[in-house]
C-alpha cells in the first residue's frame, strides 16, 4: 500500500483527516492507518501544543505513538502564544514536507477550527493580535463578569456569540481580538461552503459513538486522569510559575482542577464539573463537525473503522472513489 501513495504522489496524494469529538479513539486509529500505509500524524488538537501538560490533554503516550512520527504535539510552553494562524502556517508546511517524502499524511484531532484552517482557505492576514488587548480584556472580564465580554461579542458578531457560551472567556477574547485587529468578525472566517472543495485532495473521516456511551467513556477517561496524577501535573504546573489565567491553563481539564486546588470546590465536585463540561465539550464538537458534509461518519463500536478508513484509502489511491 506504501508503494500505492507512492504511484499517486506523480498527481496529488491524499490528505487523511480523522476528526471527531474527544474521547471516540481517534489517536489510536490515526496510529493503525500511519501503520499500515506509510502515514505520519499531523496533530490537530489546540491543547496538544504544550509542553507539561500531558495527563489533562489525553496526549498519546511514547507507546502509544507505537514510533509513527507525530507533528505539532510539545512545540510551545504553557506560556507562549498560539492559535489557529500560526497553525495553519505549520501544519501546511508539514504536510507539505510529509508528500515530498512519499508519507501519508494524516491528520488527527477534534479542534475544528484548526482543521478547517488548514484544509480550506482561511485567510488570518493581520489576525494575530495583541498580548496587552487581551490582558486587557481579562480584567475586563474579572471585574464585570464573563457575561459583559459575550455582550460586546454579540453586538459586533452575533453569529460567534451565538455558537459560544457565555463563559467560555478565551474564545470570546478571541473573537473580540480578530474584530478589533482585523475589522472583520470572526465568524466571516467560517463561512465558506463547508460541501466544498478542499485545497487538499481531501479523505475526511469522523468518529462518533451513542451519546450514552459516549459520555460513559468520557466519565471513565476522567477518573482515569485523576488515578494517573492530573491534579499533581496541574499543581506542578502551577509550582513553575504558570499563572492559571493563561489561555493554556483555562483549558478544559485544568480550569476545574485549579479551582479545586485554590480551594473554591472539594475534588469531588471539580471531578464532577469536569466530567459535565467534557460532555458539553463533546457536544459543541459533535455540532461543528455534523455541519461539514465532507466528512464520512463512522461508528466505532459498529464498524471496523481502521479497515474501512484503509479501504476508503485504497480505493482513491486505485482512482475507484
Amino acid at each position: 500500500m506504501g508503494a500505492g501513495v507512492k504511484e499517486l504522489s506523480k498527481i496529488q496524494p491524499p490528505l487523511v483527516v480523522i476528526c471527531g469529538p474527544t474521547a471516540t479513539g481517534k489517536s489510536y486509529v490515526g496510529v493503525q492507518i500511519a501503520e499500515k500505509l506509510n502515514g505520519e500524524i499531523i496533530s490537530a488538537d489546540s491543547m496538544l501544543v504544550y509542553r507539561g501538560m500531558d495527563i489533562g490533554t489525553a496526549k498519546p503516550t511514547p507507546a502509544e505513538r507505537s514510533g509513527i512520527p507525530h507533528h505539532l504535539i510539545d512545540i510551545v510552553e504553557p506560556d507562549q502564544e498560539y492559535n489557529a494562524a500560526l497553525y495553519q502556517e505549520q501544519a501546511r508546511a508539514i504536510i507539505a514536507d510529509i508528500k515530498n517524502r512519499e508519507q501519508l499524511p494524516v491528520m488527527v484531532g477534534g479542534t475544528g477550527l484548526y482543521i478547517r484552517a488548514v484544509i480550506d482557505d482561511y485567510d488570518f492576514s493581520g489576525a494575530r493580535g495583541s498580548e496587552v488587548y487581551r490582558k486587557k480584556l481579562l480584567k475586563d472580564a474579572e471585574e464585570h463578569g464573563a457575561a459583559k465580554l459575550h455582550e460586546r461579542l454579540h453586538k459586533i458578531d452575533p453569529g460567534a456569540a451565538a455558537k459560544l457560551h457565555p463563559n467560555d472567556i478565551r474564545r470570546i477574547i478571541r473573537a473580540l481580538e480578530v474584530y478589533k485587529y482585523t475589522g472583520t468578525p470572526i465568524s466571516s472566517f467560517h463561512k465558506t461552503d463547508r460541501s466544498r472543495q478542499s485545497i487538499y485532495n481531501l479523505l475526511m473521516f469522523g468518529l462518533s459513538l451513542e451519546r450514552e456511551k459516549l459520555y460513559k467513556t468520557i466519565e471513565q477517561r476522567v477518573e482515569l486522569m485523576i488515578q494517573t496524577g492530573l491534579v499533581e501535573e496541574v499543581q506542578e504546573l502551577l509550582s513553575r510559575g504558570f499563572s492559571p489565567e493563561l489561555s493554556s491553563m483555562r483549558g478544559l481539564g485544568y480550569k476545574e482542577i485549579i479551582e479545586y486546588l485554590q480551594g473554591g470546590r472539594s475534588l469531588t465536585q471539580s471531578v464532577d464539573i469536569l466530567k459535565r463540561n467534557t460532555r458539553r465539550f463533546a457536544k459543541r464538537q459533535m455540532t461543528w463537525f455534523r455541519r461539514d458534509r465532507r466528512i464520512k461518519w463512522l461508528n466505532v463500536d459498529q464498524d471496523d473503522v481502521s479497515g474501512a478508513i484503509i479501504n476508503e484509502i485504497n480505493r482513491f489511491v486505485e482512482g475507484v472513489s
